[in-house]
């Protein structure tokens, strides 16, 4: 995929942030070199920086301006994106590949049939695609631990639905725009509940709250309600997972 020849882009966010953009809308280029020059920034060394983080398209990076000037950081982010070609960058190392089981449609996920028929597949066809390959954990975002999953074939790219569905539970699987939303609490959507799983992606009692992490993969495996009802006393909720690289 050829990107185009304004990004990436650096923009000062307030008096201790800037924001690297890679691109305007998703595509696996642009969130890969998101995550990979988080990373960098992560191994440099910096000391005046203190918070990094990433989302679909972007890296942020927070820092104390006592510590370093405007300047001299935004010299610093020329000179480390130069070093190489971010768009085929490798992603992070110590990323992880969680197989995690999921019912697909049933009550427990009422809306498999409408997404199908959306991406005009059958329902068979629809799980098939769903469960073929693993999806990446592009960003975490608008819940604790929520992930955003991605990016799937194009026949997913169905829109969100005109109204909201006023709540999903906690551990559902939902899709559009060619992704996948993995809901840590219970919450209102407009993208349709498809599939239904144990995995708790919150954990507020741990040091490490988040359980997946940007850069990770998730491969879902197809099981029925009763195996699933069963992985409840599992406290990943029957998920398993394997260091990538």
């Amino acid at each position: 995929m050829a990107i185009a020849s304004e990004w990436p882009r650096i923009s000062a966010l307030g008096t201790d942030g800037f924001l690297v953009t890679f691109a305007d809308s998703l595509s696996e280029p642009a969130n890969r070199a998101a995550l990979s020059f988080r990373d960098a920034v992560e191994r440099s060394g910096w000391s005046a920086v203190q918070e990094t983080s990433a989302s679909l398209v972007s890296a942020y990076l927070r820092f104390d301006p006592r510590g370093i000037s405007h300047a001299e950081l935004l010299t610093a982010l020329r000179g480390l994106l130069g070093r190489q070609d971010w768009f085929a960058a490798p992603l992070p190392q110590g990323r992880r590949l969680w197989r995690v089981p999921a019912v697909f449609g049933t009550s427990l996920a009422p809306q498999l049939g409408e997404a199908a028929h959306a991406a005009g597949l059958t329902v068979e066809e629809a799980v098939a695609s769903l469960t073929k390959n693993p999806v990446r954990v592009q960003t975490i975002g608008f819940a604790p631990g929520q992930p955003y999953l991605g990016e799937l074939p194009p026949a997913w790219d169905i829109p969100r639905q005109s109204k909201l569905t006023s709540q999903v539970p906690a551990c559902a699987l939902a899709v559009a725009i060619r992704q996948l939303v993995l809901f840590p609490v219970p919450a209102p959507t407009g993208w349709r509940h498809i599939g239904q799983t144990q995995f708790r992606l919150f954990r507020p009692e741990t040091e490490q709250p988040f359980v997946l992490r940007p850069g990770d993969e998730v491969l879902f495996t197809p099981v029925d309600a009763e195996t699933l009802e069963r992985m409840k006393a599992d406290p990943d909720g029957g998920a398993r997972a394997e260091v990538i690289r």
